[in-house]
């Protein structure tokens, strides 16, 4: 089974088609996940819908986030395929604060 498509059920905040969970090896302090419920490899198979509920739980990380850590700007990250560094193949964004 899917790592990711496991991991829902540990999720800091979600919506009807994604979730959020803290990054469990962070390049930073507060770095997060968000991932899409439904499993696809990589953001291109995301639909429109998941596109638009992945933005609104950017938003609820980056203010839990902001609440906890005070960074000074973040990163927002997507790595698609092995070449380009995705280890896990289920898509997910990289939200990663910097200090």
């Amino acid at each position: 089974m899917c790592l990711f498509c496991d991991l829902a059920k540990n999720a800091v905040a979600e919506n009807e088609f994604c979730y959020f969970i803290y990054d469990k090896y962070p390049i930073t302090p507060g770095h997060a996940l968000i991932i899409p419920k439904r499993h696809c490899e990589t953001v291109f198979e995301m639909t429109a819908a998941e596109w638009a509920a992945a933005g609104d739980l950017l938003n609820v990380a980056k203010t839990k986030i902001d609440q906890q850590y005070h960074p000074q700007g973040y990163n927002i990250k997507v790595n698609c395929g092995q070449a380009a560094g995705q280890e896990i193949m289920h898509a997910h964004l990289h939200l990663v604060p910097k200090y």
